[in-house]
């Protein structure tokens, strides 16, 4: 975000200075703060927004942060690349502010304030209190500016008052409330300048009728800048249809295989759904041919991401050649004259990214994309088959759970592929050289992934490395 987008006010100072021990110490222990393990060396205020005033007897406080920390030379190597975590990030806080805390909120205790503008005052996180989160429902019923923020919303879905909000305990990235069991709001954590993809490409959905996707019913976002620059405005958070009922795919493709059941029916059923997905974004966005130039760049930046990928995790390094062909397959295809359509996709496609209704039916969310990685990247037009091996790698992720069971995976990837060419018209695995340089990147980026945040789960990764490692593109097919 530009540092000159905004200046904070004298008031928004002051209340970044009261809270600033306080935050220093909370912010670590957030499962979303991105910066872990590194030592935060200035606070800085954004915006300050008050929703509701704290002199009532609980006000609400939207924060726009600006969180300085040094980057530790070994921590970045590792994430050259693939994103590396850059020394500033904006998040987004919705603090309450009561004189007491009662007992119920006592879990969303951030501190105590002893001076400045909030001196006397107890600061938590506002997410916790039903009174906060009911007001923020009703600000995005009501479309319009509140400061900096700005509130919006599709007039054609009905949005009841009353709604009861309950706090969903398994977000990371972000968090999200849940409404009556009606509406979900998701609530972008980190924060960057730009239209984020996951209240972009669900808008754009709607708009060409598919309904894999819930269509946004109300959003807000920022505007950092006094002109109407979409560059430094800012999605806050979306709400959308909360899909009642709903399995995870996750969820259930575990408790199908415990169980000793087939999941290939389901896995054809997905593929399709994410077939039809992809035609619709096609459909509603620009799209793309890469040719040579496009294929032997994408080539080199996955050489470079397995390049510092080897140099952070030892235990890539012997497999790093044999990877590598993948890579320069690809880019030998781009100078033979291969061409291919590149569009917007999902960007992160898994199982825990698909729901399946009680009917039957698949629907996919969260069109972020991989957090990690700049705004702009996410936004690049991709080859579709990407989302393909994201969900690939994910049956793979699946099939490892408890005993390893590569059947399994098998005849899940072989069902799901042929389940998008039903609707597509084409085979993934028609595409071996795409799809195994594709494939290849996303276990390369888990085998860093894996290595940083679950070590327990890296033999998973590296199973794949193996098989991609020794697999050439006729193999792969499966």
């Amino acid at each position: 975000m530009s540092e000159a987008a905004i200046r904070p006010t004298a008031h928004a100072t002051a209340l970044l200075a009261s809270l600033d021990p306080l935050l220093r110490e909370w912010l670590p222990r957030q499962r979303w703060f991105a910066g872990k393990g590194r030592p935060i060396s200035a606070l800085e205020a954004v915006t300050a927004t008050e929703l509701l005033p704290h002199g009532s007897p609980s006000g609400l406080l939207h924060l726009l942060l600006r969180v300085r920390q040094p980057i530790i030379p070994a921590h970045g190597a590792a994430l050259d690349g693939v994103g590396a975590e850059r020394p500033t990030d904006c998040y987004q806080l919705l603090l309450g502010v009561r004189r007491t805390l009662p007992p119920h909120l006592a879990p969303a205790l951030i501190g105590h304030v002893t001076d400045g503008p909030l001196a006397g005052a107890t600061v938590y996180d506002a997410l916790h209190d039903r009174h906060l989160t009911e007001l923020l429902l009703e600000r995005l019923r009501m479309p319009g500016r509140h400061g900096v923020l700005r509130f919006e919303r599709d007039m054609s879905t009905e949005i009841p008052s009353g709604l009861v909000p309950r706090l969903l305990a398994t977000e990371q990235s972000n968090s999200s409330l849940i409404y009556g069991d009606t509406f979900i709001l998701k609530l972008f954590r980190r924060v960057v300048p730009g239209v984020n993809p996951d209240l972009e490409i669900p808008l754009h959905l709607a708009r060409q009728g598919c309904a894999r996707v819930p269509a946004p019913a109300a959003w807000f976002l920022a505007d950092l800048s006094a002109g109407a620059d979409d560059a430094e405005r800012c999605g806050l958070g979306v709400l959308q249809p909360y899909l009642a009922g709903a399995e995870d795919g996750w969820e259930l493709a575990l408790r199908m295989r415990d169980k000793g059941e087939s999941f290939t029916g389901e896995a054809r059923a997905l593929g399709r759904a994410t077939a039809e997905v992809h035609a619709a974004l096609a459909a509603a966005l620009p799209t793309v041919t890469l040719g040579r130039a496009q294929v032997e760049a994408a080539a080199d930046a996955m050489a470079e991401r397995l390049t510092a990928a080897a140099q952070a995790v030892p235990v890539l390094r012997p497999y790093a050649p044999g990877l590598l062909t993948a890579f320069e397959a690809l880019a030998d295809l781009g100078g033979e004259g291969q061409q291919w359509t590149a569009q917007r996709v999902h960007g992160d496609l898994h199982l825990g990214q698909c729901l399946r209704s009680p009917d039957g039916e698949w629907s996919l969310i969260d069109f972020e994309g991989e957090p990690a990685r700049p705004l702009a990247e996410r936004r690049l037009p991709q080859p579709p088959v990407r989302d393909v091996a994201g969900m690939l790698r994910s049956f793979d992720y699946a099939a490892s759970h408890g005993t390893w069971d590569p059947e399994w995976a098998d005849e899940c990837r072989a069902a799901y592929c042929s389940g998008y060419a039903e609707v597509s018209g084409r085979d993934p695995r028609m595409d071996p050289v795409l799809l195994r340089a594709h494939e290849t990147d996303k276990a390369v980026y888990e085998v860093l992934y894996e290595a940083r945040h679950r070590p327990d789960w890296l033999p998973v990764p590296m199973a794949a490395v193996r098989r991609l490692t020794q697999d050439g593109p006729a193999d792969d097919a499966h």
